[in-house]
């Protein structure tokens, strides 16, 4: 078999299967299997694979086809720009939370030193605005040992060196450090939306996406502590549901948060929000 062969079977096996973006994951799942780039696959596809090589090729199929994240099976997906390793362990980033580092580097100045991210899971937040500003400390936090290894193998992988990785159940080992910017995408679903979603989500960790009975837990609880964890003119910067929004702007509100700002998604729902700390 050669790899036009292997491309055009892999293609027709997702396209029966629906999966939406089938001829892009062909391309993917070849360039994994053969350890070779994009552009290899397409300059040499005369080449002739090994049948072991086909084998693999038909397991991951399966597991695609179970509805496996294509991110898990090949141990990584794209953030900003960065190839961020993930497992089962951690959230796979979405295209969505890019809008959450826009927003936080429209913020940034000469006088924002210190950054906090809560529940950083991979690292992508903390990576993308370490990447893009490598003079500012930024704390990137989990509950977890297995999630911080990937985190900081992420990092190290990367070589960015201002990441400080912590072990805190949300604020609780942070002591009395406070912040310029507290960002977080928590989890925001809720148990009913989960059991909707729950084919589409299932591979993943339901701990980094289910927060109680209507999505809220976690919000509300960033919300109600951050403020002590924020120095004067910070920012906190929280993704959330795109039903949550109005809930989210007047719980902020009722903090003392100013300068609250909505923003959308690039399905224009509203998927994070700000508000400042002034006092």
């Amino acid at each position: 078999m050669i790899i036009n062969q292997f491309l055009q079977y892999s293609s027709n096996v997702l396209k029966k299967n629906k999966i939406l973006n089938y001829q892009l994951e062909t391309i993917l799942l070849t360039s994994f299997i053969l350890n070779k780039p994009k552009s290899w696959i397409y300059g040499f596809n005369e080449t002739k694979i090994h049948y072991k090589q086909f084998k693999t090729l038909q397991n991951l199929l399966k597991k695609r086809i179970k509805g496996m994240p294509l991110a898990y099976i090949l141990g990584f997906c794209e953030f900003w720009s960065l190839k961020i390793n993930v497992s089962p362990y951690v959230l796979i980033p979405r295209k969505d939370t890019e809008i959450l580092i826009d927003v936080v580097l429209n913020k940034i100045n000469i006088k924002i030193k210190k950054i906090l991210d809560l529940g950083t899971g991979s690292g992508a937040l903390s990576l993308a605005l370490a990447y893009e500003h490598n003079n500012i400390d930024i704390t990137a936090i989990d509950f977890s040992n297995k999630i911080l290894n990937i985190a900081e193998n992420n990092a190290k992988k990367l070589n960015i060196k201002n990441i400080t990785f912590l072990k805190s159940n949300w604020f609780s080992h942070l002591k009395d450090n406070t912040f310029d910017i507290i960002i977080s995408n928590p989890p925001y679903i809720s148990y009913k939306e989960y059991f909707c979603f729950k084919k589409q989500l299932k591979f993943e960790p339901i701990k980094s996406l289910v927060a109680g009975k209507n999505g809220l837990n976690y919000l509300n609880y960033i919300i109600l502590n951050s403020f002590k964890y924020l120095n004067n003119y910070g920012w906190l910067i929280l993704e959330h549901g795109y039903k949550q929004g109005f809930i989210i702007k007047n719980k902020l509100k009722i903090q003392k948060f100013k300068n609250i700002k909505q923003y959308s998604d690039i399905q224009g729902h509203n998927r994070v929000i700000c508000g400042q700390k002034i006092i």
